[in-house]
């Protein structure tokens, strides 16, 4: 019964410290909790202390007050010396040292201890902290001790390194955060919102995917422009603009150019196939939404249409910066022939049409009428490509 009790108490302690530990993030809140606790279950015990060994732990968290002294002394430099610590740092093992040195407090006086218990805090094989108890003069640490402080040990090692991973991934937010700052006049919205999701799209190097590019841009604004007064004109193309944003999300594109009469949005996020589906279903509702716009314009202002190019194939898709004598710009895009013939697509295009490239058709063969044009000359192409309208004009 004794034995069935002890187990029991065991685990009611283990989910107790979970429980506690569960809310805190901080690595200096959990060690202390940590303490806190086995200062509780251990009567006898003079003090506690959790000794992180990572080199950059002063970065992320405050060292505990060792109690021991009369004035607060950072237990990292108290205890780190002590013979029962260092032999467990070196042997990587549980160490008791039953005749304990005192503890020489700044003023020189000398405080008498019990014995110490120090056991290393592991780590998939690495000691990431020593936990040290030192208990009082004439007593001796029990089973039941042991096999707790055992447990404390086991737990503690997985909690502080999530919080510190926590921290890292804090710290790196703020640094992405203030490299952003810096650099917002000249990266749009989206990519911010890409590199918020995403930190490692800073860093990482351009990889090659399969994607569909859609260009879009508007007919006839440099002459809308002219005509109607600035604030007018730039109304309504906000507007219309932001009528397609719930459109290409949800046909999973990223908006990632932003023009004055232009976006250029990439479709990476599936197979070649699917990609190019989504492309096109995106351009169909963004046709669906400016027709709808178009009705409730002014009568002052002309109807304003839409001319769309999308073109399949492999891309290098990453970050790219434009770097300027004055500032630096910042960009998520695909760069490529693909990339090149969606936009002279757009630029082909005429009277608010849905122009695509041969390997867009290919992929879309079956699922939506298709009208070749046969050959066209694009601007800056060298050769004249096929081309296919997804309209009937």
């Amino acid at each position: 019964m004794e034995h069935d009790k002890y187990y029991k108490e065991r685990f009611h302690v283990q989910k107790n410290l979970i429980q506690s530990l569960a809310p805190l993030i901080e690595v200096h809140e959990i060690v202390e909790k940590v303490r806190e606790e086995l200062r509780r279950i251990i009567p006898n015990a003079m003090e506690i202390c959790i000794l992180l060994l990572d080199p950059k732990a002063d970065q992320y968290t405050s060292p505990l007050q060792c109690a021991l002294y009369e004035t607060p002394v950072n237990c990292q430099s108290c205890k780190r010396e002590r013979p029962a610590v260092k032999k467990a740092i070196e042997q990587k093992k549980a160490v008791v040292v039953s005749h304990s040195q005192p503890i020489q407090r700044l003023d020189k006086s000398l405080v008498a201890v019990g014995p110490e218990y120090a056991i290393p805090v592991f780590v998939e094989k690495r000691v990431l902290a020593i936990i040290s108890v030192v208990i009082q003069p004439l007593t001796q640490y029990t089973r039941r001790d042991f096999f707790i402080i055992r447990d404390f040990a086991d737990i503690l090692g997985t909690i502080i390194l999530n919080a510190k991973h926590q921290w890292e991934m804090t710290q790196e937010k703020i640094r992405i955060s203030r490299m952003l700052t810096n650099l917002s006049p000249f990266v749009p919205e989206s990519v911010r919102h890409m590199v918020d999701k995403n930190p490692e799209l800073l860093t990482r190097e351009k990889e090659r995917k399969d994607v569909s590019v859609l260009f879009l841009d508007l007919e006839g604004y440099t002459k809308l422009s002219a005509s109607l007064p600035e604030i007018k004109v730039n109304a309504v193309i906000e507007r219309m603009f932001s009528s397609f944003v719930d459109p290409i999300h949800r046909s999973h594109g990223d908006i990632n150019e932003t023009a004055g009469d232009g976006l250029m949005i990439i479709f990476k996020n599936h197979d070649a196939k699917t990609n190019a589906i989504n492309a096109v279903k995106a351009a169909f509702e963004i046709m669906d939404r400016n027709r709808a716009l178009n009705l409730s314009l002014e009568s002052d202002m002309p109807p304003i249409d839409v001319n769309i190019g999308i073109n399949s194939g492999s891309a290098l898709v990453g970050m790219t910066r434009f770097e300027g004598s004055l500032d630096t710009r910042m960009t998520y895009t695909a760069t490529g022939s693909v990339t090149n013939i969606a936009a002279r697509l757009s630029d082909y295009a005429r009277g608010g049409d849905i122009l695509i490239g041969e390997e867009t058709e290919k992929m879309i063969q079956g699922l939506w009428p298709v009208h070749g044009l046969g050959l066209a000359q694009l601007k800056g192409i060298k050769e004249a490509l096929p081309v296919f309208s997804l309209l009937k004009k």
